[in-house]
């Protein structure tokens, strides 16, 4: 079989960090060529555009895209027109209902459209999920703080419609609880901070539960400096499980369980092989209704200005 020629769109601080060695440690996968007006790889193609890339770039088999949430769309539906599979990072999208045409057009052509939610793959969850499906849950709590100025530096897009602002952090924690419960999860309640020069919130607190009125909080938070928190605590009938790190460390009270390196973006790279091969597609929406719902839900204060 041979290798899946991946074009990476969308060439930022993730693409760099993250998407460009998971590839290279990816059986089954070849980064082909670059779309980015900004930036580049020595010694492969690039082009300033996905259109481009499609019409003058190498043969190439797939999309990475890599791009601000905001364009995503129509990019999506560029590739798949073009009989390409398509990897979107996480989010997605900038609301729900613009997935449904591109899951129909990945279906249509028997392309492959991968929505990825990359905290999943972090190596404590599945441990946690399985932990958790013989307990009775009492509670959950989570924190998720973090320096926007560290990880999204000079990103104006992430404060503008669509952005997300803290949720852009805030949906990998979304996406691991939505994974490690065995219930659905709803928001019943949200506050959202705003600065002043934002359309989008630097600070979220959440009120969620499940059909049988289980607990949950949430604060998500941009503007931690010093040590960063990626926290998820839950109480049940055999004690409490925290999942920190990001979804990398699981103990249970206090003592450890699982802590392994980092490898969320090797495994969504296998995964998109895997479905790629077959055509079939991945789309998990329920970390994004979430969202979307704290926005319908979430009650609005105006804070002081961010300035990058």
């Amino acid at each position: 079989m041979t290798d899946l020629r991946i074009a990476i769109v969308g060439f930022g601080k993730i693409a760099r960090d993250q998407h460009v060695g998971a590839i290279a440690a990816t059986p089954g996968a070849t980064l082909a060529a670059v779309a980015s007006r900004n930036a580049s790889l020595p010694d492969l193609p690039h082009f300033a555009t996905i259109e481009e890339l499609l019409e003058k770039g190498p043969p190439i088999d797939a999309v990475s895209l890599c791009t601000p949430p905001q364009v995503r769309r129509a990019q999506a539906a560029t590739a798949l027109a073009a009989g390409k599979h398509v990897m979107l990072e996480k989010p997605p999208g900038t609301g729900v209902a613009e997935l449904d045409p591109l899951i129909a057009m990945a279906a249509d052509a028997r392309r492959t459209l991968f929505a990825t939610w990359h905290s999943r793959y972090a190596p404590a969850v599945e441990p946690a999920r399985e932990w958790l499906a013989s307990r009775r849950i009492r509670s959950v709590h989570i924190n998720w703080k973090e320096d926007v100025r560290v990880w999204h530096p000079g990103q104006a897009w992430i404060w503008e419609p669509g952005g997300l602002g803290v949720f852009d952090p805030g949906i990998n924690a979304l996406s691991i609880l939505t994974r490690i419960l065995p219930q659905p999860v709803f928001v019943t309640a949200a506050e959202l901070a705003f600065p002043a020069n934002c359309q989008a919130p630097i600070a979220a607190n959440l009120n969620l539960t499940d059909i049988g009125g289980l607990p949950i909080t949430a604060e998500f938070d941009f503007r931690q400096t010093g040590p960063q928190s990626w926290d998820i605590l839950v109480e049940t009938d055999q004690g409490r499980m925290t999942l920190s790190a990001g979804g990398r460390r699981m103990a249970v009270d206090g003592k450890a369980i699982a802590d392994a390196p980092d490898q969320e973006y090797r495994e969504l790279y296998q995964r998109f092989v895997k479905l790629a091969a077959s055509g079939a597609s991945d789309v998990d929406l329920a970390p994004l209704r979430l969202v979307a719902d704290s926005f319908l839900l979430g009650k609005r204060t105006i804070v002081e200005p961010f300035v990058d």
